[in-house]
């Protein structure tokens, strides 16, 4: 099969750049014809992409080229004329490409991956301004809930409708987890639930737990991270375990108000902001910590850090609403705590650190054994592949008429 795959691909990769990633790698090694389009304003694929269409992160600009990029509906036009794709699959577009991309795509087969809210959301997170979690529908409410200003919401109106017409049109909606196909069908959007792989640790990973108390974050620092409430958890944490240590791997928005807050509440010393990390060296962190922390605001859509976190031995604690509940096993692969839950999270905390709760700091290997195999990159590709091939078979005539070509070429 020839797969144009279509995606923002923002500068600070998190779990959807890196699952595009690897399921990129695994179509190629499957034999498939790859080729990956992004905008201009993130890495371009770690600069892998074929085809970059312009993106920036200029607000002002962005206003307008979020509701239509031409740049973008050029050259995805470019693409299916070079490339004739059997099967475009889209993840995210919101932020850069606009909606206006599944409109230029035509009558080729068009496979939506969902792994955010921004189908059905301004926010993207669902998570209103005084951080609690939004079950509302998008409306007029999302200005008077303070989510939007009115002339992002004039702005919204526009572009949403133009999303709504461009989801309607696509043959296939994938999504993350089974929260996420509810929140997509409690909005009229039909999907179908594939379970998103990781990989396996590298050949030279060991689990070696250091001897001090060690607990990691994995992620972006933005607000519906929670990164914040783990910084006011691990303070309560230190009274008990003082030789207790934080790790941060991130970058984002809060860092430097989450180091103002680490100094306040006299921890800056335990507290270390390591920045963006390549695999190997979050692979490193994870051989030495105790626990992968995951304390996220938002409900979130999946949660693959938590995942790559069980494969490789590391037990997780994460919060309970959301994709996490979908991963996270009680008191086998981890903990989960209420959103937002200060006290429950460093309860759990306290718990590892004083060695009450998972004291050889590594899950069972008939656990990690289980998650691997249900969360293998094999059996993901396989289950895209087929669902490639039947989405195909369902356009196979005018898709054929269109590229020239077998869908199998």
């Amino acid at each position: 099969m020839r797969v144009l795959i279509v995606t923002d691909w923002n500068r600070g990769q998190g779990g959807a750049e890196a699952y595009l990633g690897w399921l990129r790698s695994g179509l190629i090694a499957s034999g498939d014809k790859v080729r990956l389009m992004t905008s201009s304003a993130g890495t371009m694929g770690d600069g892998t992409a074929e085809y970059v269409a312009y993106g920036t992160e200029r607000v002002a600009v962005q206003a307008f080229l979020q509701i239509v990029n031409p740049f973008a509906v050029r050259r995805i036009r470019r693409a299916l004329t070079e490339f004739r794709p059997s099967v475009v699959l889209v993840n995210m577009f919101a932020q850069h490409l606009s909606p206006a991309i599944l409109h230029a795509l035509g009558a080729v087969p068009t496979i939506l991956a969902v792994s955010d809210y921004k189908c059905i959301c301004p926010m993207g997170s669902k998570l209103r301004p005084d951080n609690s979690l939004c079950g509302s529908r998008p409306g007029w409410t999302c200005h008077t809930a303070g989510c939007v200003s009115l002339p992002h919401w004039i702005r919204d109106q526009p572009r949403y409708a133009l999303l709504r017409s461009g989801v309607a049109k696509v043959d296939a909606v994938i999504a993350c987890s089974n929260w996420v196909q509810r929140a997509l069908e409690s909005e009229g959007i039909q999907s179908e639930h594939i379970q998103l792989p990781v990989p396996t640790p590298g050949v030279t990973y060991r689990r070696n737990p250091s001897a001090d108390p060690t607990f990691l974050f994995c992620g972006r620092l933005d607000v519906e991270k929670g990164v914040e409430y783990l910084v006011r958890a691990f303070t309560e944490v230190r009274r008990t375990a003082p030789r207790a240590q934080l790790r941060i791997a991130g970058r984002g928005p809060e860092l430097d108000r989450l180091v103002a807050l680490a100094g306040e509440l006299d921890v800056g010393d335990a507290v270390s902001f390591l920045g963006w990390l390549l695999p190997n060296d979050i692979e490193a962190e994870l051989s030495r910590a105790w626990v992968l922390v995951a304390p996220s605001l938002w409900a979130e859509p999946l949660g693959l850090v938590a995942l790559e976190a069980i494969v490789r031995g590391v037990p997780v604690i994460a919060t309970s609403i959301g994709g996490f509940a979908e991963t996270v096993e009680e008191s086998v692969s981890g903990f989960l705590v209420p959103n937002g839950d200060v006290g429950a999270l460093a309860e759990r905390m306290a718990a590892i650190a004083e060695g009450r709760e998972f004291p050889e700091h590594r899950v069972a290997d008939d656990v990690i054994a289980r998650i691997a195999e249900r969360h293998s990159i094999r059996h993901h590709v396989d289950r895209m592949r087929d669902v490639f091939r039947r989405t195909i078979s369902g356009t196979e005539v005018s898709s054929t008429a269109a590229n020239g070509q077998s869908p199998d070429e």
